[in-house]
Parts: structure tokens; sequence; C-alpha cells
């Protein structure tokens, strides 16, 4: 199967993919742990040095890679994020706003954590990471692409797209943009990027998933041929997209991505 094919099969079919992902054990077992301790939190301190609550939230955040950094997300979630000034805000990175947000002991005390809706919604963001995990293990572009469709429709400009790796990561391949191009200042990448981009279009639907056809294409071809942001010409890129495109995709899509074009 093809990147994009095995993305369609998960995405049409998202709400199945989430209840088997949520009734795994390895998942069920997280999950239940938090459920059951997370109202008993009144500090940030007992929030941090607890590792199976502290990490469960950073992983449903996307931050799972940076549970280590206990110092700086104390500091974080001290602070909150209601002044300009906040390490949170400082940080720019939209997945610590939006941790610092939900964990608002700064701003709602320690009542926060008896939120049930807040308890809710860590738990669904950790059960979609584990399931992009998961599919990683198989296809790194998958994960990727899950990711992208669950993330990007929040970020506005360049800079937030530059603070998320993974994201960042989609956007390089689809548009052929070399990862070396991280060494340049990050205002000369950011306007780069906003010359390419209309980030309004990853609020829509079908254009986002134009934009992740054209990834999952570009994923493939570079996969086969080894290369990391290879040049392509548009007919190699709907080839490798129409053969993954499957059953249950709107036709309007192979359209979608034939004429698109970066903003």
């Amino acid at each position: 199967m093809t990147t994009l094919s095995s993305y369609l099969s998960i995405a049409n079919s998202l709400t199945k993919w989430q209840t088997i992902t949520a009734q795994s054990q390895a998942v069920t077992t997280q999950t239940n742990y938090f459920k059951a301790h997370i109202g008993s939190v009144k500090t940030v301190s007992d929030f941090v040095n607890n590792p199976r609550l502290f990490n469960y939230a950073m992983t449903a955040f996307g931050l799972g890679d940076r549970t280590y950094a206990k110092g700086l997300m104390t500091e974080v979630l001290q602070q909150g994020v209601t002044s300009s000034t906040a390490l949170a805000n400082k940080l720019n990175d939209p997945n610590i706003i939006a941790f610092a947000k939900a964990f608002d002991f700064a701003g709602a005390g320690s009542g926060v954590t008896s939120s049930s809706s807040l308890v809710q919604s860590v738990v669904s963001q950790y059960t979609e990471n584990a399931l992009e995990t998961n599919q990683g293990q198989q296809n790194q572009g998958v994960q990727l692409a899950l990711y992208f469709q669950r993330k990007a429709p929040s970020i506005t400009d360049a800079y937030g797209l530059l603070a998320d790796k993974q994201l960042l990561s989609v956007v390089q391949t689809a548009l052929d943009i070399s990862p070396m191009t991280g060494v340049e200042p990050i205002d000369q990448q950011a306007t780069m990027l906003a010359s390419k981009i209309n980030f309004s279009d990853f609020a829509n639907p079908t254009k986002l998933q134009s934009f992740i056809a054209r990834f999952s294409a570009m994923y493939d071809y570079n996969s086969a041929t080894g290369t990391g942001a290879a040049s392509t010409s548009t007919n190699a890129i709907l080839l490798g997209a129409s053969q993954g495109l499957g059953g249950g995709v709107d036709p309007s899509l192979m359209q979608n991505l034939q004429t698109y074009k970066p903003a």
C-alpha cells in the first residue's frame, strides 16, 4: 500500500481506529491511571513530579520527546499564558502553548485538574497520538500525514509551522524544500514559507487533503529513490498519488492535486 492509501484507509474510518487504539491494553492502562489520579494534583510540582501523569499529558500534546525538560515545563506552567512575556509565549511552540492553556494552574489554580472537559480532551489527544505512533511503526509517512491532518488547521503563520518539526517535515517534503534551509536565520525561513503557503488553506478540509495527498506522493517518491527532498515532475507526483487513492475518496481530489500550486 502507498502512503496515501494507508493514510486514507485510516482517515476515512477515523472513529473506528480511535476506538481500537483506545481499547488496546497499553493505552487503557495509562489512560485509567491518568483518569484516576489527575484530580488529586493541586500544584505544578505535584503534576511535574508524577512521571506517569506528566508523561501522559506531555505525550498527548505532542511533547513526549521533551518529558525530560521538567524545569522548563515547570516555568511554563507557573507563568501561564496571559502575559506576552510568559515563557510559553516566548517559546512560540503551539504544542507548549496548548499545554499551558490546558493545564492553566496560573489562571485557574488548583481546580484546573478537576475539569472533566480537560480530562476528556487529554485522553482523546493521547489516543490520537498513540494511533499515529502505532502507524509510524509501519510507515512514518502515514504517521506524519495523520499528525498533519490533526494539527495543521490550527497553524496560522510560518513561525507556528517552524516550531513543530513534524508539521515542518510534511511541508518540506510536499513542497520539495531542502531540510538544509533549517540553517538559515529563522526570519528568512519564515519569509520563504509564507511566500509558498496560504495558511488558511489548512483550515479548508478539501485543500488540506489535497496537500496531504501531495505530501504522500512525494514521500513515497523520495523513499523509492532514496532522496530526501528530490525534485520531480508533476506527472510523477500524480502517478504516486493515483496508485494510492483506492476507494472512498472524493474524485475531485486528483484534480485538486493536479492543479495545486503553493500560494
